[in-house]
């Protein structure tokens, strides 16, 4: 296995954990939009709730793909 892999998987790892700390403490409101855009799957009542994000994810879908894109091109 690539040792560089395994740099990389970690550094994404404290990544996702750095984000997901500052979403759970409040700075969430960055992200309010996330999960209300229009085309997103949600539906609430008494006892239940169901969402889907279809068109949020497709928006991280894009923007992902865009940045690894670059990265690619750069290195």
């Amino acid at each position: 296995m690539n040792p560089q892999l395994g740099k990389t998987l970690v550094l994404l790892g404290l990544l996702f954990v750095a984000v997901g700390a500052f979403v759970w403490s409040g700075g969430g409101n960055l992200f309010s939009w996330f999960g209300r855009l229009p085309g997103d799957i949600r539906i609430e009542r008494p006892g239940f709730r169901f969402y889907a994000p279809i068109v949020s994810m497709l928006l991280v879908s894009l923007l992902l793909s865009a940045v690894l894109w670059v990265v690619r091109r750069l290195g």
